[in-house]
């Protein structure tokens, strides 16, 4: 009711009912700025009011009795890959954290935010402009070309009334802070990244250590049925079999090699460096990253809360209900403030007199009559958007549990699959190892140990990549969870944040 009742004063002052008067009633414009200075603190659209949470207040997935539905401590949940207890790819995600270009490329949209920000803070302060010109004039056909000079100080300032401004620098604020979490959400996907190229790498040197030891395993027996076959005991069959299991097993390590080779060079880009550069580093092979027995994954609500991307959505949909406020405030009146001093001589030397001296200043104000509709337009447009962020803020929540859900899920069944696999392989080993034994007494026939062999070789294969699987699940579901950042770095363009472990210790 105040702005409409100021807007309607500023009518009255721009357009007075006096008949017959053509210029503006000084007293009711001077009447208008006095109640529109009072509403200094009027801002118009919507207040940003955070959305209710709607996270379910338990897991739907049935924990398992190495995982606990407590808040992790947020220091633990940023530094997660420290819970793998491996020096190397601790060094790794600390140089990713020094090279990755993703992330430096989120540090330059944060910069560029920052600016932006203080850009807008700035149209809610007076604009001081200085200046100076020396003009020559001729007129009509006369010979003589006057000089002019003036020097000049022009002040300007647009009277916040309606909170268009303040509007936007809330906007811009909201900006700044969404571009604050995408640099979250990029260090919580880079960690995550690294830690998953790593398993790989090490799982993948899992695998090819046990095809090699198979293959000394299946050399021994295509050796001894050639000497059988020499020796008459054996037939030629055996020994082509004996030779296409052996060649089976041989052909798994070009494929191995090369996954091998890309889950290195996937790492070295990952840390911003070229392909091949983390080759002799990584060569030896080290064990699988082991889980730990107990791990705390906290409640739904603490996934919405750690998870940048949906922090980020949510400071998006604020900057998108001040960006309403900004297009309302254009159905209202604008009053400027303007003022200028300055001197103007037609010499040099009288510029600076005080006879030349003048200033100016006043009031402005302005108010749109017929636009054709198209602030009120504008109005729906920021709207139609603000509707939108929050569509789009609902979705991160849901798109949140769901990964955090099918993450839990994941490495619970896994888990379970491994413990499985584990049991088949020694089962798988003591039988290749007996058939073996049989066959040499005569007691069995030669496909039993082909078939014990098979089993084994491919049982032991399967271990390799479950275990790899637990470990990369782990790292999926601390991902899901929102770790890999810290809320309370200092700043995210600090590059030796020891919440991202730069400290660590280095490959």
């Amino acid at each position: 009711m105040r702005i409409m009742y100021a807007a309607r004063i500023i009518r009255l002052g721009i357009f007075p009912r006096c008949a017959g008067k053509q210029r503006v009633s000084r007293r009711a414009l001077a009447g208008a700025v006095i109640v529109l200075s009072c509403l200094g603190c009027a801002t118009v659209g919507p207040d940003y009011v955070r959305p209710r949470d709607t996270a379910p207040q338990a897991w739907s997935t049935a924990l398992d009795e190495s995982l606990k539905a407590q808040t992790m401590d947020a220091q633990d949940l940023a530094l997660w890959w420290r819970a793998l207890y491996d020096p190397l790819l601790d060094g790794l995600i600390a140089e990713a954290v020094q090279g990755n270009l993703d992330r430096k490329e989120a540090l330059a949209r944060l910069r560029q935010a920052r600016a932006q920000r203080t850009a807008a803070a700035a149209g809610l302060f007076p604009a001081l402009t200085a200046g100076g010109s020396s003009t020559k004039s001729k007129q009509g056909g006369s010979s003589d070309v006057s000089t002019s000079y003036k020097a000049n100080l022009d002040a300007g300032w647009e009277i916040d009334l309606f909170g268009g401004q303040r509007r936007t620098v809330q906007a811009a604020e909201a900006d700044l802070q969404a571009a604050q979490e995408d640099v979250n959400a990029v260090m919580v996907s880079l960690c995550a990244e690294v830690a998953l190229d790593y398993i790989d790498l090490r799982t993948t040197q899992a695998r090819i250590a046990a095809a090699r030891a198979n293959i000394a395993i299946q050399e021994q027996t295509f050796n001894l049925e050639q000497v059988r076959y020499t020796a008459g005991l054996g037939d030629a069959l055996a020994v082509q079999q004996a030779l296409a299991n052996l060649e089976s097993t041989r052909a798994q390590i070009p494929t191995l090699s090369a996954s091998l080779e890309a889950s290195t060079n996937a790492l070295a880009v990952l840390l911003g460096q070229t392909p091949g550069v983390l080759t002799k580093a990584l060569s030896v092979p080290l064990p699988i990253p082991e889980v730990p027995r107990q791990l705390l994954v906290g409640v739904p609500a603490d996934t919405v809360r750690n998870r940048p991307d949906v922090r980020k959505a949510e400071r998006e949909l604020a900057a998108q209900t001040a960006r309403v406020g900004v297009a309302t405030a254009e159905l209202y009146p604008k009053i400027t403030l303007t003022g200028s001093l300055g001197t103007m001589a037609v010499s040099s030397g009288d510029l600076f007199t005080a006879g030349s001296r003048f200033y100016s200043y006043g009031p402005g104000i302005s108010f749109p009559i017929f636009k054709a509709g198209s602030l009120r337009a504008a109005i729906e447009v920021q709207s139609a958007l603000q509707e939108q962020a929050l569509y789009s803020y609902e979705a991160a929540v849901l798109t949140a549990l769901q990964e955090a859900e099918n993450a839990l899920s994941a490495y619970v069944k896994e888990q379970a699959r491994r413990d499985t696999l584990a049991r088949a392989v020694q089962a798988a080993q003591e039988a290749q190892s007996l058939a073996q034994d049989k066959y040499v007494a005569g007691l069995t026939s030669f496909d039993t140990v082909l078939d014990a062999q098979r089993t084994f070789t491919t049982l032991q294969d399967n271990l390799a990549q479950s275990t790899g699987n637990v470990a990369g699940n782990l790292v999926r579901l601390y991902k899901a969870l929102g770790g890999g950042w810290s809320p309370a770095a200092p700043d995210a363009d600090n590059h030796q944040n020891p919440s991202w472990g730069a400290n660590h210790e280095q490959h």
